[in-house]
């Protein structure tokens, strides 16, 4: 780039060169001479020109690799925070003997519990009551939410303790970024090589080399095909 800025910058000198010799000797020039020296000057400014297109050129490419990587470390940063939460959720899920100790505790404080009322009333009523209690119990809402957003209960006929997992989000790709001018009859960003109208009031002014039929850059001045059909209206 700052090759293509020293170029450019060192035509525009010589530009100016021209122009000024053309204008102090213009009384003294023959029509050929003055043909030949505004020739030269026209020669001077599509070189410059070229230069210019060059720098554009190269700043698109350099926008889109960095595009590029940015992209990549969003996915690559999405995917390592699913890793890390799959890891807690595995980690704070309790093991075969940890849920074989919580039922024992369980048991434990409900026989207590049964030994504290038989003082006040028959076997068969504590019986009946503890059972009670347990069936109260059994349908507790256990876990996290759901793919719904809805708590789920366990039923008292299933097993007392339930842990269910939490849902992972999916991973999605970085979205363009809505505030990327587009370009083109294509009416997308920028992206591989491109031309320039060289119309000043063009609305559109870049285009897609395969959008305008293009493979290579062409010579002189160039027209998009919407500049092109105003002109013949006129």
């Amino acid at each position: 780039m700052r090759d293509l800025d020293t170029r450019a910058q060192n035509v525009m000198r010589n530009i100016d060169q021209l122009a000024d010799d053309f204008m102090a000797n213009l009384k003294n020039l023959t029509s050929e001479k003055r043909k030949e020296a505004m020739a030269d000057i026209q020669q001077q400014f599509n070189k410059a020109k070229e230069y210019g297109d060059d720098k554009v050129q190269l700043a698109i490419q350099t926008y889109e690799l960095v595009d590029k990587h940015i992209r990549r470390l969003d996915s690559d940063l999405a995917r390592f925070e699913s890793e890390i939460q799959d890891k807690v959720t595995s980690n704070t899920r309790p093991t075969d003997d940890q849920v074989s100790v919580a039922v024992k505790k369980g048991r434990k404080k409900i026989k207590e519990k049964e030994k504290k009322r038989k003082g006040l009333s028959s076997d068969d009523d504590s019986g009946g009551k503890t059972l009670k209690k347990r069936k109260k119990t059994g349908g507790k809402a256990v876990g996290g939410k759901n793919a719904g957003g809805k708590a789920t209960s366990i039923p008292a006929s299933d097993s007392p303790l339930a842990v269910l997992p939490l849902a992972s989000g999916d991973v999605l790709d970085m979205p363009v970024d809505p505030n990327e001018p587009t370009y083109c009859l294509c009416h997308q960003v920028s992206y591989g090589e491109m031309i320039g109208c060289d119309n000043p009031d063009c609305p559109i002014e870049w285009f897609h080399f395969a959008c305008v039929n293009l493979t290579t850059k062409p010579k002189g001045k160039w027209f998009c095909p919407k500049c092109i059909s105003d002109r013949k209206k006129k």
